[in-house]
């Protein structure tokens, strides 16, 4: 992967976690105003669960090909090969329900 690659990749990430969140924060002020625009949280809770619902399954399939592909050119590393890949899996899970968790109590603000 090149070093564009990765930097586009970075930027896609921040972006993609930033851009909900100022929908939410923008809520705040327009509540403070006297209006009403619910539908840009909403807006924003939809775009960061389905992003992280995106991420964590790129993720969890791209770690289970590797693992996958090593154990079949060495069948007899499956077993140093399966338990780093469960870890990785529960960590990968772990960051997508946490995302779920944050949109939850943004969605609890409404």
């Amino acid at each position: 992967m090149s070093k564009l690659q990765k930097l586009s990749t970075t930027l896609f990430a921040i972006l993609a976690v930033s851009l909900p969140a100022a929908a939410a924060f923008a809520q705040e002020h327009a509540a403070g105003a006297g209006r009403s625009d619910g539908w840009a949280i909403a807006l924003g809770l939809c775009i960061g669960i389905g992003i992280a619902a995106f991420g964590g399954a790129l993720g969890q399939s791209r770690t289970a090909a590797a693992a996958l592909e090593g154990i079949a050119r060495n069948p007899n590393a499956s077993d140093k090969v399966f338990v780093p890949m469960i870890l990785g899996l529960a960590f990968i899970e772990s960051l997508v329900l946490f995302t779920w968790v944050l949109m939850l109590l943004m969605q609890l603000k409404l």
